[in-house]
């Protein structure tokens, strides 16, 4: 099965994204090299994303509809999820996630398979905060994870 990325330019800079053809793999910040093994083809699984991608920080689209397909634990595959169940323009802290696991002394844990997202906007890791409410590491900066939160917001009405 043809692996493939493909470079667009966002608001927020220039984004990889990568697929499988099955589903996408990989979103990819700024500097970031593509997976080993991808080619560089602008698929039409990549075409949608990115299309979605746009229309979500134009504030038209809350959620992304497309076939994910991250690599990973069963560990982190369950954070993905309850990442994934938070609300467009929400947030949850580690703390919160690893008790909705079932070990709320799990949030470093949380913490790290959140820092491991392979696919940032579409699993919005950017939602995920300190549980003192400070904002706390992020791939693509914690200027850009301000930018991506205050969007959600305005856009929520919050």
């Amino acid at each position: 099965m043809k692996k493939n990325y493909y470079y667009c330019d966002m608001p927020c800079g220039r984004i990889g994204i990568a697929e499988n053809g099955q589903g996408i793999t990989h979103v990819l910040f700024r500097g970031q090299p593509p997976p080993r093994g991808y080619e560089e083809n602008e698929s039409a699984l990549i075409r949608r994303a990115a299309s979605r991608l746009f229309a979500w920080f134009r504030g038209e689209r809350q959620d992304f509809d497309l076939p994910l397909a991250p690599g990973g634990t069963d560990f982190q595959h369950a954070v993905w999820r309850a990442v994934m169940a938070i609300p467009y323009g929400e947030t949850r802290s580690y703390r919160e996630i690893a008790a909705r696991l079932g070990n709320v002394k799990a949030s470093r844990a949380v913490g790290r398979a959140n820092g491991l997202n392979p696919i940032p906007f579409m699993i919005p890791c950017h939602r995920v905060i300190g549980s003192n409410g400070a904002l706390t590491g992020y791939a693509g900066g914690l200027a850009l994870k301000k930018q991506l939160l205050d969007l959600e917001r305005k856009k929520h009405g919050d």
